[in-house]
């Protein structure tokens, strides 16, 4: 069994930032959580999406290497529970059933992130934006 620990962020609190350890994840209970990308010589980094109430952060502790592909800072104050990511995984391990399931829906969660992610960089950088040509 894992035990989530309840957290509170203030707004303006970095939550991580690409690349480092992936070691736990948040499910969000109130507040906003703005998801960031590292582009060299922007400052600050462009948000990619914003996460609100119910939905999951993080999940970047799936895989090797274990890194944050994206960036997190409160928007505003944030209140969420807290897992650690070994905890669940050695729970995934020992229960392939709940793993499976587990799994399945990180993954949809990662696809959402990356097709915002997509559509947040066509409207940065391209030449016409994300809309139709």
């Amino acid at each position: 069994m894992v035990t989530g620990l309840d957290v509170s962020y203030p707004a303006g609190t970095r939550l991580f930032d690409e690349g480092g350890k992936a070691d736990r994840f948040w499910l969000l209970r109130s507040g906003e959580v703005a998801l960031d990308l590292y582009v060299p010589g922007r400052h600050p980094a462009p948000v990619v999406e914003t996460l609100g109430p119910g939905q999951l952060l993080g999940w970047s502790w799936i895989s090797p290497p274990y890194r944050w592909h994206l960036g997190a800072e409160a928007v505003t104050a944030v209140e969420a529970t807290q897992f650690p990511a070994a905890d669940v995984l050695g729970v995934c391990a020992a229960d392939p059933e709940l793993g499976y399931a587990l799994m399945r829906r990180f993954t949809e969660v990662v696809a959402e992130r990356l097709q915002a992610t997509r559509i947040r960089l066509l409207d940065l950088y391209a030449p016409y934006g994300s809309g139709p040509a």
